[in-house]
């Protein structure tokens, strides 16, 4: 069996769901999300990936992709109903997204969260050569790095928490909140998305634990963890080539046929989430309908709302809520041949993306709270002509650094409309400097140098960085 010097842990393998019939396996990429940030680390670089594959029952012998090897973690329908549709994502993730919907608490679910994450320690201290690197993903797994300190001391362990942080106030809700620090802080090095998050923690470190802590260390017994912000990117540069490529041009030109050839373009691509802002958006997008300022014929708007945790009761509420509006408005608004809104829920290649990015005149990214945002990323790097309007929420993390973008409060109906105007209705004189800095901050600060500024500070400078290019 063959081990590696980083081992990645999260919750899912980053792999389709099927297998083809000659054995192969594909990298799943979604809009956004944490298999599009390690992608692109992971596609020539030695390592071992562990998570769940997606099915129930025992863990599939998989195949290597790439360098990559795959170790697959069993779960049952009850560790998938309690910790990922339970703990996971029906009380830390509102909580974590400042309980935009109330977070639920069942003992249950954390004994299963509990039980999740021990497998997965266990499955990671198998898989870890002496001495690895071992880099856990997420909220899923936050007792991982405690629980895989116990088996395996000689590790060097990472924590990197992609959602957002929430603050004490909020954080102290959690019935079992101590052991949930105490499993990050196995961790030698805790990431977060932005500063705030990392003073957050560091005051739940002290308030709740009462240890020693600073916004960048805290001591534990004879340790010091290390927290800090490193804010995930993207490819920049592959994201350019794609949407510079010939194919894809072609493509955004019969879309924007196919929308009829308006004025202008709003594209917005989410999950199905309700942290994402959509009905915010949509009643935004209607009042200005209602009030003459936009009108169908001359502009469109293009909402993808790829399906997510769909078992999840809130979640199946929310989709029935959106599509109830995006049906009102159509209605109401639309035309013969001409509707306000194209509602589309399936997800798109990546080739399909970045066309609609380049379609779009304005990107309306206006989460009510996200950890970064990939998608405006995705979008800045894609505007290889430096033109586009980015419309982005103040409360994801992405807008510390698009400073340029069109920052809108989503919660502020008449703020979030005035934001859409002035991106639709911008001088190019002020568009393309905007888009232009934005731009020249993602080359600088792309996926490459996100993993270098978090493994350097994890490995010391190790081995691990030779597979690394500096940013060019």
């Amino acid at each position: 069996m063959r081990q590696s010097s980083l081992v990645v842990v999260a919750n899912r393998l980053p792999i389709d769901d099927s297998v083809a019939p000659d054995g192969a396996c594909e990298w799943r990429r979604s809009p956004g999300g944490l298999v599009s940030a390690l992608h692109p680390l992971l596609r020539h670089t030695p390592a071992t990936w562990v998570g769940w594959a997606g099915g129930t029952g025992p863990a599939p012998s998989l195949p290597d992709i790439g360098s990559v090897r795959m170790r697959a973690v069993p779960l049952s329908g009850e560790d998938f109903r309690d910790h990922y549709e339970g703990f996971a994502n029906s009380t830390l993730w509102p909580l974590y997204h400042d309980a935009v919907e109330q977070p639920e608490y069942h003992r249950r679910w954390w004994e299963a969260y509990q039980r999740v994450n021990q497998r997965f320690a266990e499955a990671t201290a198998e898989a870890a050569e002496q001495g690895a690197v071992v880099w856990v993903q997420d909220y899923h797994l936050q007792l991982v790095p405690g629980l895989l300190r116990e088996l395996r001391p000689d590790l060097r362990i990472g924590f990197f928490l992609h959602v957002p942080f929430p603050p004490p106030e909020l954080f102290m809700q959690l019935p079992r909140r101590a052991e949930l620090l105490r499993g990050m802080l196995g961790a030698d090095l805790i990431g977060f998305q932005r500063a705030q998050a990392a003073h957050n923690f560091a005051q739940l470190a002290a308030k709740v634990l009462e240890l020693p802590a600073t916004d960048r260390r805290i001591g534990v017994g004879d340790r010091v963890v290390r927290i800090g912000a490193f804010p995930v990117s993207i490819d920049t540069a592959e994201m350019a080539a794609l949407a510079g490529r010939p194919d894809v041009a072609a493509r955004a030109q019969r879309l924007r046929h196919d929308l009829g050839d308006p004025g202008h373009v709003i594209l917005s691509v989410d999950r199905m989430d309700y942290t994402k802002g959509i009905e915010q958006r949509l009643k935004a997008y209607s009042e200005l309908l209602a009030s003459g300022h936009v009108k169908v014929r001359d502009t469109v708007l293009v909402q993808v709302a790829v399906p997510s945790r769909e078992r999840v009761t809130q979640y199946q509420i929310l989709r029935d809520r959106v599509e109830r509006e995006v049906g009102r408005i159509n209605g109401e608004f639309g035309r013969v041949g001409e509707p306000a809104i194209h509602y589309l829920t399936q997800p798109f290649d990546r080739a399909e993306l970045a066309a609609l990015y380049r379609v779009a005149d304005v990107m309306a990214v206006t989460p009510l709270r996200d950890g970064m945002n990939l998608v405006a990323k995705e979008y800045v790097a894609a505007r290889v002509d430096d033109t586009g309007s980015l419309l982005l929420s103040e409360f994801a993390g992405s807008a510390a650094e698009l400073p340029q973008a069109y920052l809108v409060n989503p919660h502020d109906l008449e703020g979030l409309k005035q934001g859409l105007l002035s991106a639709l209705e911008a001088d190019p004189a002020d568009v393309t400097p905007r888009m232009r800095a934005m731009r020249e901050h993602l080359h600088r600060n792309d996926i490459r140098a996100w993993a270098r500024s978090y493994l350097s500070a994890l490995d010391d400078g190790g081995s691990l960085l030779t597979h690394l290019a500096p940013t060019g």
